[in-house]
């Protein structure tokens, strides 16, 4: 799934005033969540053709004359606790809000406790919504990451998948901070799934980018420090698991950029707190697509189970019919998960005989080399 910059979408006052200050024709433009009953338009003026708003706010007697235009008008949905017209990505802060480690009231929980009562049997209303949201995270993501018109993203992103079970300090927690820390220091955009384990040690690692190899270990250590009711929990049911986190925000001010693309279909999990940007998604089919899709400077796998194996046959596709536009790298960190415990990477190696992304795949325990690797092999052009 190709994502393109999509430059007629307006979604703040801002690009409002930029557009309407340089021309009156609003042809195949998309205004999207702005108010104009405080603003003077004059409507009479403006050429519609093709024009869409999408959760707009009009004055009284405003919108239909402009339907009647022609324009298309989308209404403010009701009684929703998102807005699917938001037009930009979420931070953890803003998900984050209202939380309690002993009575979670929080803005990601309030969502989620919304989506589940109807995860399998939408309303019509709630699907179009749901939908409409997910767009304008893609948007989000397509501004974050600024494709040109050739797929290819200004921002070298590489994606790092794993299970979402792995505790703090495991070794590959470990390894794959190390890695990520090492990507941002050497230029590239970490992407993770958003969640904790693995997904959480990558974005971590990429927060730590200013920082030592010291300084990560210290604030690893920090957030292993966990309270169980159950010592057979995992780690994000822990009772004072976004308190550590928190700790580390604190000690080590000065984080690096990442991204994460976590979903609410398991919004049991909590979003982690180190990547600034937060692409969260209704859809996750759509997600996991994406996900894959934009870490065209490659992707790491560390050990996980059903999903993580999902995810890498989901991206050997990807590679092997070339629909991203690039063949890019797959790193597969840890031996004995891909080689003994399962046979996935050589099932890889096979099915990549005669392909141009068969010299792409690389197995390894290392994190200095999964990062090396990728440098020596950048994403060749399909």
């Amino acid at each position: 799934m190709k994502i393109k910059l999509i430059k007629n979408l307006i979604h703040n006052d801002k690009e409002w005033n930029d557009l309407i200050s340089t021309t009156n024709n609003l042809t195949n433009k998309v205004i999207q969540d702005i108010n104009f009953c405080n603003k003077v338009v004059d409507w009479d003026n403006i050429i519609l053709n093709n024009t869409s708003f999408l959760g707009c706010t009009f004055k009284q007697g405003t919108a239909i004359p402009l339907i009647e235009r022609g324009a298309f008008v989308y209404p403010k949905f009701k009684d929703l606790p998102y807005n699917p017209y938001r037009g930009k990505l979420y931070s953890w802060q803003e998900l984050m809000e209202g939380y309690d480690p002993e009575n979670d009231n929080s803005i990601d929980i309030n969502i989620y406790k919304h989506f589940v009562k109807n995860k399998y049997n939408l309303p019509v209303s709630e699907a179009l919504a749901q939908r409409l949201h997910d767009h304008s995270i893609d948007d989000g993501l397509r501004r974050i990451l600024e494709y040109d018109d050739e797929g290819m993203t200004k921002k070298k992103v590489v994606g790092f998948m794993g299970g979402h079970s792995t505790r703090r300090g495991n070794q590959f927690y470990v390894e794959t901070a190390i890695a990520a820390q090492l990507a941002t220091k050497k230029g590239y955009y970490v992407v993770t799934g958003g969640g904790p384990g693995i997904m959480e040690a990558a974005n971590l690692g990429a927060y730590m980018g200013n920082y030592s190899k010291e300084e990560l270990f210290d604030a690893i250590n920090i957030l292993k420090d966990l309270e169980f009711q159950n010592s057979e929990d995992a780690d994000y049911l822990a009772k004072n698991f976004n308190q550590r986190s928190m700790e580390v925000l604190e000690k080590y001010p000065n984080g690096c950029e990442s991204l994460a693309i976590p979903t609410w279909f398991y919004g049991h999990e909590p979003s982690n707190l180190f990547a600034k940007y937060i692409a969260k998604y209704f859809s996750n089919s759509i997600r996991e697509d994406i996900l894959l899709t934009i870490s065209l400077y490659g992707l790491v796998f560390a050990p996980g189970s059903a999903g993580t194996t999902q995810e890498i046959f989901q991206e050997a596709a990807q590679n092997h019919y070339g629909t991203s536009g690039y063949y890019s790298p797959m790193v597969f960190l840890g031996k004995k998960r891909y080689v003994e415990d399962t046979s996935i990477y050589s099932v890889l190696h096979q099915l990549a005989v005669g392909r141009v992304y068969k010299d792409l795949l690389f197995l390894t325990d290392s994190a200095e080399l999964s990062i090396d690797f990728i440098e020596k092999h950048p994403p060749i052009k399909v």
